[in-house]
């Protein structure tokens, strides 16, 4: 049998045959338009081969829940790539969302740290300069720094995590070191 020659609909109903030569004729059409929607709302070439596959595969498995009167195949797999994007870009949201606890979580654990007795007045008292300057600083650029200091991320991938231009997310983290480098020497002097 020639799948280049059949129509959509026609690929489906072999799919949900579970023929395989039909879904890769489905792919081989698709495949370009699924991943550059995806590409689109991502921004990231790995992750939008990844919605890619994700699509294809549910179209595999949820090839019975098509219906031609809502329309034609090529929006329904465009549909599923643009949700299935959309869904990944809120949960990396909600992963930066939650990477804003960093800085008390990191001060926490500084607490469990061994320490002599005769430093722990030096230490808490560079703590409390710390803190205090880091608090003076615009919210943008603590979230940016601590994804950056704590997190271990580029300023890439922050670019891509918090849907920033890079060059943003550069002047922001610089802007910010540069403010506590200026705070925490101020403060030397008083």
């Amino acid at each position: 049998m020639d799948y280049t020659r059949l129509d959509d609909d026609a690929l489906l109903r072999l799919i949900v045959d579970a023929d395989a030569k039909a879904l890769n004729e489905l792919y081989n059409r698709y495949c370009r338009l699924v991943y550059s929607i995806a590409f689109r709302v991502v921004g990231h070439q790995q992750t939008a081969e990844e919605i890619a596959l994700d699509v294809f595969t549910k179209a595999w498995e949820k090839v019975g829940t098509y219906r031609s009167d809502r329309g034609v195949v090529r929006v329904w797999l465009t549909s599923m790539a643009r949700n299935r994007a959309i869904d990944v870009i809120r949960s990396e949201k909600v992963r930066f969302n939650t990477q804003q606890k960093v800085w008390a979580e990191a001060a926490a654990q500084t607490k469990t740290l061994e320490r002599k007795p005769e430093s722990d007045v030096d230490l808490l008292m560079r703590k409390e300069r710390i803190s205090l300057a880091i608090n003076q600083l615009a919210e943008e650029q603590r979230d940016l720094l601590a994804l950056a200091y704590f997190q271990g991320h580029t300023q890439s991938q922050i670019a891509k995590l918090c849907n920033l231009p890079l060059g943003t997310v550069k002047t922001r983290i610089r802007a910010g070191i540069q403010k506590l480098r200026q705070l925490l020497d101020e403060d030397q002097f008083k």
